[in-house]
C-alpha cells in the first residue's frame, strides 16, 4: 500500500513487476525468519513465486491433490436482499419460538463471520413451505423474492424463481461446517477460519468444508497453509482472496497417518477452547496482530510445530523454506498425476 503523510492522501495500492533476461549469473534471495532476522541465499534461478525453484505455475484443480476434503462454495441468494434478515427484521415476522428455528437460520459472510455480526436468513425446505406461508411476513418475502428473480435479467436467475423460498444453493452441514472468508485481511497473522454448527449457513463470501474432519481446520488454521494462498490465490488490493480452486485444491500435504490426524485434531481442539475463553471476542479482536491472546498464539504456535514437524521433522526457519518445501512436494505430486490422465484420455479413445 502506498502511503505518505498527508491526513487525506490517495489511498492505492502499488504492484512492482521485476523484469530481467535470464542470464547465468548468481541470484540472491534476501528471507527474513519467524524472528525477524534477515538473511541472504545465493541461488541459481528465482521463479515467478520469488523462491528458489523450477518455473512451476500453480493452476486451478477442481479435486484437491492431497487427501483432503472437497470445499465448496457458500449459498448465493439471488434474492433482492429479501430472504436475509436483521435480528429486528426477524422479530418483526413474528414466528414461534419452534417456526423460528424450523424457518430461519443465522448465516455468515465474511463480515459477519470476521467481525461477529449478527444477521439471519428465510431458510425453508420444500416440506416445511406451506407452515412457513401460513405468516404473512414470510409469505411477503417470498413474494419479493419471486418478483425480483423474474424481472432479473439474467435467465438463471430466471430460472429460480419457481423456488423462490430458497437460496440458489442450499449447502449445509448437518452436523458443522468448517467456514473460509473469502476474502480477509492480510495483516493476521492466521486466516480467521471458523467451526459453525447446523443451526448456521454460510453465504456465497466464505467457503465451506460440509461435516469435515476437524484435523482439516488444523490445517487451515496454520501458518504453512495461509503462506500457500497468500502465494498462489489472487488478492483484492493487498488483502487475501480465497479460493477452493487455486487455495484448497492445489495444497500439498504429505500422507497423514492416524497419528498425525489425532494430534492434528488436538490442536484444532485446543485452538478453538482458547478462543471459548475469550468469550465474546470477535475473530478480528481475536487475530488482531497487537493484540492477540497469548493462550491463543500459544495454541497456534503447537499447531505449527505439529503440522511442520509431519513436512520436514521440524519446524520451518522462514516463509521462503515453508514455500520451496510446498513447491517442491506440488511438483512431484502433479508430475505423478499426468501419466494416469494421459493413460485414461487413451483409453477413452
Amino acid at each position: 500500500k502506498w502511503r505518505n503523510l498527508a491526513s487525506k492522501h490517495a489511498g492505492f495500492t502499488v504492484v512492482i513487476v521485476g523484469l530481467a533476461d535470464r542470464g547465468n549469473a548468481k541470484k540472491t534471495i534476501f528471507s527474513e525468519d519467524d524472528n525477524g532476522r534477515v538473511s541472504a541465499k545465493t541461488v541459481n534461478h528465482i521463479n515467478a513465486y520469488l523462491i528458489d525453484g523450477p518455473d512451476v505455475l500453480v493452476k486451478k484443480s477442481t479435486r484437491p491433490i492431497s487427501a483432503l476434503s472437497v470445499m465448496k462454495f457458500g449459498n448465493k441468494p439471488v434474492d433482492g436482499g429479501h430472504l436475509l434478515l436483521t435480528r429486528h427484521e426477524l422479530a418483526e415476522i413474528g414466528l414461534s419460538q419452534d417456526d423460528e428455528s424450523r424457518f430461519t437460520k443465522r448465516i455468515l459472510g465474511a463480515a459477519e463471520l470476521v467481525a461477529g455480526v449478527e444477521r439471519h436468513c428465510l431458510w425453508i425446505g420444500d416440506e416445511n413451505l406451506a407452515s412457513a406461508l401460513q405468516y404473512p411476513g414470510v409469505r411477503q418475502r417470498i413474494e419479493l423474492v419471486r418478483a425480483s428473480r423474474l424481472a432479473s435479467s439474467d435467465a438463471g436467475a430466471n430460472e429460480m424463481a419457481d423456488r423462490p423460498h430458497q437460496f440458489r444453493e442450499m449447502n449445509i452441514g448437518s452436523q458443522s461446517t468448517i467456514v473460509i472468508p473469502a476474502v480477509s485481511s492480510e495483516d493476521r497473522e492466521y486466516l480467521p477460519i471458523h467451526l459453525i454448527s447446523n443451526d448456521t449457513v454460510i453465504s456465497n463470501r466464505c467457503y465451506g468444508i460440509f461435516d469435515g474432519p476437524l484435523f482439516q481446520f488444523s490445517i487451515l488454521a496454520s501458518r504453512i497453509h495461509l503462506v500457500w494462498i497468500a502465494t498462489v490465490c489472487g488478492r483484492l488490493e493487498l488483502r487475501f482472496s480465497y479460493t477452493s480452486t487455486l487455495g484448497w485444491n492445489t495444497f500439498p500435504l504429505p500422507t497423514l497417518t492416524e497419528k498425525n490426524k489425532s494430534d492434528l485434531t488436538r490442536c484444532a481442539e485446543d485452538i478453538l477452547l482458547a478462543r471459548e475463553a475469550c468469550f465474546p471476542a470477535s475473530l478480528a479482536e481475536l487475530y488482531d496482530p497487537e493484540k492477540m491472546p497469548p493462550s491463543l498464539r500459544e495454541a497456534h504456535e503447537r499447531n505449527d510445530e505439529v503440522l511442520e514437524r509431519i513436512y520436514i521433522g521440524r519446524r520451518f526457519r522462514n516463509d521462503t523454506e515453508r514455500l520451496e518445501k510446498l513447491f517442491e512436494l506440488y511438483t512431484k505430486m502433479t508430475l505423478a498425476a499426468e501419466p494416469k490422465k494421459k493413460r485414461q484420455v487413451g483409453a477413452k479413445k
